[in-house]
């Protein structure tokens, strides 16, 4: 078992996305998860920037569909030196114009979230 180097939380936005999702779509989730907890170098494949934002992407793949969740390094501007990072929404991709619309969603979420701290 490795150890943990990131704590990962969840808005309820996620759970809810999470919980819609079949058994091997879960799994797929888990695992991407999993890597982010574990490792400090993780692949392109897993996370993504987002250009001209401070959000990140965690992608998981499952045949066709590609799911998009918008995390954020609550604890550093780097996600590779961050030890806590926060799943903020998730979607389908399905156009690249759909970022904008789920960027913003994320940024909502964010705000809640810090007034709440």
């Amino acid at each position: 078992m490795e150890k943990d180097i990131r704590e990962t939380y969840h808005s309820e936005e996620y759970d809810q996305y999470y919980e819609n999702l079949d058994v091997k779509t879960k799994t797929k989730f888990d695992y991407m998860e999993s890597i982010i907890r574990t490792q400090y170098v993780v692949n392109k494949k897993f996370v993504k920037k987002l250009d001209d934002t401070e959000f990140y992407e965690a992608r998981v793949s499952v045949g066709t569909n590609e799911h998009r969740t918008v995390i954020f390094a609550i604890d550093s501007d780097s996600f590779m030196e961050s030890k806590r990072v926060l799943f903020l929404n998730s979607f389908l991709k399905k156009d690249t114009k759909q970022y904008k619309r789920e960027i913003e969603k994320a940024r909502t979420i964010l705000n809640k979230y810090t007034k709440e701290e």
